[in-house]
């Protein structure tokens, strides 16, 4: 069973093996609340994964520890995983979807880790390492429906109370639950007080609409840029802390979660992936309304965002914030035109990035085109500023 002495237990255990992350105040991220970070993306490993994988590897027998590991994870836990069983000496095989960001695969191959793709998500992975387990007899570590791992990430809510001493709601990212199990139960315990809400991706809301529905269910598909969260169903532990500790469960989409990022990376300074922005997307898309004028802690759970695919996060997230938007307009392929919409949108303060110009199709004027336009803008405002500007010259958006 889960009790606050395992917790504690774990904290002894896990500092000699990894940092007490900050927890940093934020000062024009939102308006909304007052709010701190709590930055587990600059642990060791670039997430929280290595606190419950470390706790649980270094509870184990002498026995189970000389017979290797073997775990299935979307990326975080699989480095955490790799690291701990380095650190023990023990060998580690790791199952990973196929479809887990590069550098995540690599950094768990860093570790001296071996590697199994699966196709597929992660619950294709734990599929297959629940075969490879039994095959080699090896010890199985699960990504959060173990007590053990539950107890190590636990450990983050005793810090959040003692670094944020008057904070009064935690925000968690949530995938399968054992993140914010552990949190929320520390927290509870400690501090019942305090409330704890959990945010997953509305791609994958297993966790949400298990709750909702008082049930476990399995979701047939999950599609989100929140690789780290992507879980078809929630654990059987998990399910039942989450149910008892848990003040509230709601979702983001993608294009709040890549704002989200955007926004760390512009006034934070900071890198999150999506599953570690997912708590910062609710609470600056105001999906949290009952934490507005509260002093809140958003715990930034991982940092690995695959660099191959951050340029087009940032994209979403400047169209998602009003930042950049493309308007396409229908005028007369005469001289001037192009000259005169440069102008409106000159006047308006906005950047035009990008032109393309065509020819109009066979349901338009002979004499017609297309204009397709580029911007950086300031915000929504403008755009709409822009647009009215646009027509009450004469032109015609499409």
């Amino acid at each position: 069973m889960l009790t606050i002495e395992k917790i504690h237990d774990a904290r002894d255990v896990l500092r000699e093996a990894l940092y007490r992350t900050d927890v940093i105040h934020t000062n024009k991220l939102t308006d909304r609340c007052d709010l701190s970070l709590k930055t587990e993306n600059l642990q060791k490993t670039g997430s929280f994964k290595i606190r419950g994988a470390y706790y649980k590897i270094a509870r184990l027998s002498p026995e189970e520890k000389a017979r290797g590991v073997i775990a299935c994870s979307a990326g975080n836990h699989a480095q955490g995983v790799a690291l701990a069983a380095q650190k023990n000496g023990i060998p580690a095989l790791i199952c990973l979807p196929d479809g887990a960001p590069i550098s995540k695969v690599e950094a768990t191959r860093s570790y001296g880790a071996e590697l199994c793709l699966v196709p597929g998500v992660y619950d294709d992975a734990y599929q297959r390492a629940l075969e490879l387990q039994k095959e080699r007899s090896l010890t199985f570590i699960h990504p959060f429906d173990d007590e053990d791992v539950i107890a190590g990430q636990g450990t983050i809510g005793l810090e959040i109370l003692e670094q944020c001493k008057d904070v009064e709601a935690i925000v968690v990212p949530v995938g399968g639950g054992g993140l914010i199990s552990g949190v929320a139960f520390a927290v509870k315990q400690v501090a019942p007080h305090v409330k704890v809400y959990g945010v997953q991706a509305a791609g994958a809301a297993s966790m949400l609409n298990s709750l909702h529905d008082g049930k476990i269910e399995c979701l047939p598909s999950v599609s989100t840029i929140a690789d780290g969260i992507a879980v078809k169903q929630p654990g059987v532990a998990t399910f039942d802390y989450c149910s008892k500790y848990v003040d509230g469960m709601i979702a983001v989409t993608d294009e709040e979660i890549c704002a989200a990022i955007l926004a760390l990376i512009e006034k934070q300074k900071m890198i999150a992936e999506g599953a570690g922005a997912a708590g910062v997307a609710a609470v600056l898309a105001g999906k949290l309304p009952e934490l507005d004028g509260k002093k809140v802690c958003c715990l930034v759970s991982g940092g690995n965002i695959d660099v191959t695919i951050l340029s087009r996060v940032i994209t979403r997230g400047l169209v998602m914030s009003g930042r950049q938007c493309t308007l396409n307009i229908e005028l007369l392929d005469k001289p001037g035109q192009l000259v005169a919409v440069s102008q409106i949108i000159a006047k308006c303060g906005a950047n035009v990035v990008g032109v393309h110009h065509e020819h109009a199709n066979a349901g338009s004027e002979v004499i017609g085109c297309y204009l397709r336009i580029d911007l950086e803008t300031r915000d929504f405002a403008q755009i709409a500023e822009i647009e009215n500007a646009l027509r009450n010259a004469g032109f015609k958006l499409c």
